[in-house]
């Protein structure tokens, strides 16, 4: 397991090794497993009924694939991927190696974070993390969801912006959850999703949204006067209310 400072930073690394690995992966995740060898690639599993279970980075290690997922959640996506692994060559096991992260171009041996270039780098050789970042600021002001607390069992990943994000490819072909996704992608729009908003006070992640009195969605990681919400988009035009905090829309 790897920290970087707080409870939701606790990574764990599993390792994917066997000569199946890549066409075993490729038909469970949302991303093509193709793009590990160029370098980190954002991924998701999802149920079949398209709905998130685990996010992850892969990340090449020699022939094997390396799981960066947070450690709440490899418990689960370990049994998940176990159970689909029937006659697949494939073997998976956690490791101890830690995960590290820091802002900037990509050192040698580090990879670029996939999601956005201001969420730096990380890496898995044993280096330590850069200290002192702002983790949830960075997030919020790239509106980027963290496991556990924007990504939930609930979760469509098109809503989550997984799009934006880098950890979708609509070209790679069928896997677990992909018809619905696909569906959701060929709509006119999106009518619910994650959106960035600026914050006049502070309340608990997990708090209701309302406007006009209707409820309009949840307010999750806030920081520096920003959050990230979970909204209907057709009541999120004008002030909005989240226990004692005052929200709206931002850029």
């Amino acid at each position: 397991m790897s920290t970087d400072g707080t409870a939701s930073d606790a990574r764990t690394v599993i390792r994917v090794s066997g000569e199946d690995t890549s066409h075993f992966l490729q038909g469970l995740v949302t991303n093509d497993v193709e793009r590990v060898a160029q370098g980190l690639v954002y991924a998701a599993l999802l149920t079949p009924q398209g709905k998130y279970r685990a996010d992850f980075f892969m990340a090449p290690d020699g022939h094997d694939i390396l799981l960066d997922v947070a450690t709440p959640l490899a418990e689960g996506l370990m049994k998940a991927l176990s159970l689909y692994k029937l006659r697949a060559r494939v073997t998976l096991e956690p490791t101890d190696i830690r995960v590290a992260r820091g802002l900037g171009p990509a050192p040698e041996g580090a990879f670029a974070d996939p999601r956005d270039p201001a969420m730096g780098w990380r890496a898995y050789d044993g280096r330590p993390s850069e200290q002192g970042v702002d983790w949830d600021a960075l997030r919020v002001a790239q509106l980027v969801p963290e496991s556990g607390i924007e990504l939930t069992p609930d979760t469509f990943i098109l809503e989550a912006g997984f799009e934006r994000l880098n950890g979708v490819d609509f070209r790679k072909g069928c896997y677990v959850g992909q018809e619905v996704t696909a569906r959701m992608k060929h709509k006119t729009e999106l009518k619910k999703g994650l959106a960035r908003v600026a914050v006049t006070g502070s309340v608990p992640v997990g708090t209701p949204i309302e406007a006009d009195g209707k409820a309009a969605g949840t307010l999750y990681t806030q920081a520096g006067g920003a959050g990230i919400a979970y909204l209907r988009f057709d009541r999120a035009a004008g002030d909005m209310v989240a226990g004692d905090a005052r929200l709206r829309l931002s850029a």
